[in-house]
């Protein structure tokens, strides 16, 4: 059986964890944006 390969594993976990944090400040900035009521 193949040795694990925990720095990949690391790897993933850490980019998950990065991309999470990215889309939360992304959903933090948004709503700074008054709402444009819409025209119809």
């Amino acid at each position: 059986m193949a040795k694990p390969n925990y720095a990949f594993e690391k790897r993933q976990r850490d980019l998950a964890k990065q991309k999470k944090k990215e889309e939360k400040r992304l959903r933090k900035k948004a709503p700074e944006d008054p709402p444009k009521p819409p025209v119809d």
